[in-house]
């Protein structure tokens, strides 16, 4: 089995607040990263995705803080790293960012081939022809044209500034690259090039990958394993194809039929009533519980432990149902007969 590359274990962050009501944003979430796995973290807005892609590389506001839990990279824990230790030992040179909006990422005023040599300047041991160099390569990569790399980031249009931003990603050779809804202010068409130049990556660098995303369609599409969050809980973690085929979380069941399947135009898609919880206090109870169709009262006296999936440890729910989610999503979901059932799997 591949040791991991990046794991989470029973991680609790928080926001304090000026009025001492502090924000749970994340409530004793695990998972792991193996190497060379594309790993997909999703949720609807608000979850706490993106706060563990910051907590990941020091990136947390100055009220947001690691309470308990251990994160670990590469066997190392790094939860409790000061930001000269994340800045010489973890970011960019080893875990590297794909933000969301390249238009934000991107210093306005300096030409990318100065952004490029001045990453060089504080992190390695290049000249600044080596390093203009090096961006000339990257670009290449990406899809951009060499003679691109001394102009200033408002001369591209908003798909070449995100490939711009996944050269720069690219730039010290990292470990792991995290990609925070990388594709977000794109047109569809831009989307599946940029996803297209991302799955790329993957047989052309020895790198493994967090992407973080509201749409599970992408990650079933794309990666190998995943996380599904609601409520700053981890939900259900396990392979693409486990999850797909056999959900046994609420939330991954609903969330999944939420969307829609081009070969069965007519099936009535899922709805998720409610709202997110207001992560205020301590969350001893399940967060999805307010929502769920299932749900029993013991779902409100306790957060739920990891249930292993008809006893695959690598395939986890955290349902106190979870055994009995295939029979209850398909009566309550009623598939048609003549579709291939994505609760329990097909053949």
């Amino acid at each position: 089995m591949t040791d991991p590359i990046l794991e989470f274990e029973d991680v609790d962050i928080r926001y304090r607040t000026e009025k001492g009501n502090d924000v749970h944003a994340v409530n004793d979430a695990s998972f792991s990263i193996n190497r060379h796995d594309y790993f997909g973290l999703v949720g609807e807005s608000g979850c706490g995705k993106s706060t563990i892609a910051d907590a990941i590389v020091g990136g947390l506001d100055a009220n947001g803080e690691v309470t308990s839990g251990t994160i670990r990279y590469k066997g190392e824990e790094i939860q409790d790293y000061s930001e000269k230790e994340f800045n010489q030992n973890v970011r960019w040179k080893e875990i590297s960012v794909i933000p969301q909006s390249s238009m934000n990422s991107l210093d306005p005023v300096m030409k990318l081939s100065n952004q490029a040599v001045e990453m060089a300047k504080y992190h390695t041991d290049l000249t600044k022809t080596e390093a203009i160099d090096r961006l000339r390569e990257l670009f290449e990569v990406v899809g951009l044209s060499e003679s691109r790399i001394h102009d200033y980031p408002h001369q591209f249009s908003g798909g070449m500034q995100q490939r711009a931003i996944i050269a720069f990603a690219l730039y010290l050779r990292p470990s792991l690259i995290i990609a925070d809804e990388p594709t977000t202010a794109l047109d569809v068409i831009m989307q599946d090039q940029i996803i297209d130049y991302i799955n790329g990556l993957k047989d052309d660098w020895d790198i493994s990958m967090l992407m973080i995303t509201h749409d599970i369609s992408v990650v079933f599409e794309n990666c190998d394993s995943m996380a599904v969050m609601h409520g700053g809980q981890v939900a259900e973690t396990g392979s693409v194809v486990d999850v797909y085929d056999r959900p046994r979380h609420p939330y991954a069941i609903l969330l999944q039929n939420a969307f829609p399947d081009v070969r069965f135009p007519d099936r009535e898609l899922a709805v998720i009533d409610g709202h997110p919880p207001q992560l205020r206090g301590e969350v001893d109870f399940c967060t999805f519980a307010d929502r769920c169709p299932w749900a029993q009262p013991e779902c409100r006296e306790g957060a739920p432990d990891a249930q292993a999936v008809a006893g695959d440890d690598d395939h986890q729910a955290w349902c106190v149902r979870a055994d009995e989610m295939e029979e209850l999503a398909a009566e309550h979901l009623e598939p048609k007969a003549e579709e291939e059932s994505i609760l329990g799997g097909g053949e």
